[in-house]
């Protein structure tokens, strides 16, 4: 998504707990990336982070939720060898939901002022099928995921009729990201999409296009027959 929104000449500030590594990550993308460090778990690493973008960038346009981090740091095995709910440790439990559930609503809490302020705003939170909210073997990520869903609902209900549009937006399918174990089998790994299938629609999100789209739920798999239908 990062690199789409670069490639369509947007600025784009990349967020992660190492800021090294999210400087490295920024600087591949090229002169439009930046990295800065923020830990979305932790309220006061969230404000000193969304401070520093709008020092950087001049401002936010759009936030784009997609903190997280997946069932690997549970289960390494959890394609191959679920764990059932009661097995899952209560610290990664705990870790997953704070990361994606109360990082999307600490970041999107320290930005949505702000554009409320300046006068316009997008925020697209990033979700997930609803089959893998409910998977066997899938907590915490699939709860986590409903969750953040839940919550973006919830923040389009909040700023209806204002300024700012919040849209969900998921791939359509597990993707070839490293939250995929190692050891999954060809025939799995074939069926995974490429990352890149999520950059279409979130730059869309991004142009004026969208002035006005709220409230929706973007498959990116299925994005053109969605705007197709519109």
């Amino acid at each position: 998504m990062a690199d789409a929104l670069i490639g369509a000449g947007a600025r784009v500030a990349i967020a992660g707990r190492d800021r090294a590594r999210a400087e490295a990550v920024a600087a591949e993308l090229g002169p439009g990336g930046v990295g800065i460090e923020m830990d979305v778990r932790d309220e006061r690493s969230v404000h000193a982070g969304v401070d520093d973008v709008y020092e950087l960038l001049g401002g936010v346009d759009m936030l784009v939720n997609n903190a997280g981090i997946g069932m690997r740091t549970v289960n390494p095995r959890f394609m191959s060898d679920p764990l059932a709910f009661w097995e899952v440790p209560p610290s990664g439990f705990r870790d997953v939901v704070e990361t994606k559930l109360t990082g999307s609503f600490l970041v999107a809490r320290a930005v949505v002022p702000r554009m409320l302020a300046a006068g316009a705003g997008r925020i697209v939170c990033i979700s997930m099928n609803e089959q893998t909210m409910t998977r066997r073997g899938f907590v915490p990520y699939g709860p986590a995921g409903a969750a953040v869903e839940a919550l973006a609902r919830v923040m389009a209900a909040d700023l209806a009729g204002t300024t700012v549009t919040v849209n969900i937006l998921l791939p359509g399918g597990a993707t070839a990201t490293g939250m995929v174990p190692e050891g999954v089998g060809p025939e799995t790994r074939a069926r995974l999409l490429d990352p890149a299938i999520m950059g279409p629609a979130v730059v869309w999100l991004a142009s004026e296009e969208a002035n006005g789209v709220h409230d929706e739920r973007i498959v990116a798999a299925d994005f053109e027959a969605w705007l197709a239908r519109r």
